[in-house]
């Protein structure tokens, strides 16, 4: 797998090496364009895309719409922009469950994340923290990974995606703990469900997770991020508790893969200034979000790297679904 991402990585660099060449002569855009987003209005990916929508039509002096297209865990949305004409006018705001981990766990996609996107930029990415309910006896990662191996028959935890849950799996591959996967709609709920109870844990992004703990509805174990989160000074890393898990979750722009080099690169330079804006870094950090804004070569390095190593979570836990 790491072979064939880093052959495709390479040919994607080769192809918009050629994106240093000005954009500004492109004649584009003419007229409004749409990013399409795979969940609801409100939602982390639906905000991200309002946020970076409105500085990219000022910047531009076009309209941007913001499509929002829910279903199959963004699969339609991703579907949708996979068959949209590559002309710079329909792009995709996509999470990574939709782009590295649906290709990691679904035997069969309507499209492929490395053939028919070209990434453009990251925009943001989402800590995830491990949380207990208050009332449990867990007060460290060690303290859940022992219960779980003395009760794999009882210890469970919620889950609203396929990246919920390998992140999930991921820690209990590196811990060995025994924990069942119980399903949920969305993130909330995953979370309602630990502090209702009905879960021993759940493993969920900093936004609906960080005022629950603040608020003392729910406790957190750990971050699964290079660093603690602002929101939660207190709550080491899981490195930091001397577990070897680090996951981010990300979001970002893709287009068609026949997408004009120069437009690509207009795009490309425009979503890396707006990432750095100091209203559109601040306005994300109150979601928990960090605002990145990265080069598409750069992002394509991320994306080759987590297809590899979610597909490698995948198979060691032997997960699979169906459409």
């Amino acid at each position: 797998m790491k072979s064939v991402c880093l052959i495709v990585l390479v040919a994607i660099c080769a192809a918009y090496s050629s994106l240093a060449y000005a954009a500004e002569d492109v004649k584009y855009p003419t007229r409004a364009i749409h990013i399409v987003v795979g969940f609801t209005p409100g939602g982390g990916n639906d905000i991200i895309a309002r946020i970076v929508g409105q500085k990219l039509s000022e910047s531009l002096g076009q309209p941007v719409i913001i499509d929002n297209k829910p279903g199959a865990g963004a699969i339609l949305a991703t579907e949708y922009v996979a068959r949209a004409e590559p002309d710079g006018y329909t792009l995709l705001v996509g999470a990574s469950g939709a782009m590295v981990v649906n290709p990691a766990v679904y035997e069969k996609l309507n499209y492929d994340t490395l053939r028919d996107f070209v990434p453009v930029s990251e925009l943001g990415s989402f800590p995830l923290i491990l949380i207990v309910n208050t009332a449990s006896p867990f007060k460290s990662v060690s303290d859940l990974v022992a219960y779980s191996k003395a009760n794999p028959d009882k210890a469970n935890y919620s889950s609203s995606s396929a990246a919920f849950q390998l992140a999930t799996e991921l820690f209990k591959q590196k811990t060995g703990a025994k924990m069942q996967m119980i399903p949920y709609k969305g993130a909330n709920d995953s979370v309602t469900a630990v502090i209702a109870g009905e879960v021993t844990a759940t493993i969920a992004d900093a936004g609906p997770v960080s005022g629950q703990v603040n608020g003392g509805q729910a406790r957190a174990l750990a971050v699964a991020a290079p660093k603690r989160v602002d929101d939660l000074p207190d709550v080491p890393t899981m490195k930091e508790t001397g577990t070897d898990v680090e996951v981010v979750l990300w979001s970002g722009v893709f287009l068609p893969k026949a997408t004009p080099p120069a437009i690509v690169k207009k795009l490309q330079d425009e979503f890396i200034r707006i990432a750095r804006l100091p209203d559109v870094i601040s306005r994300l950090k109150l979601l928990n979000i960090e605002s990145i804004g990265n080069s598409s070569e750069e992002f394509s390095r991320v994306i080759a790297d987590d297809l590899e190593r979610w597909g490698d979570v995948a198979r060691a836990g032997n997960i699979k679904m169906a459409q």
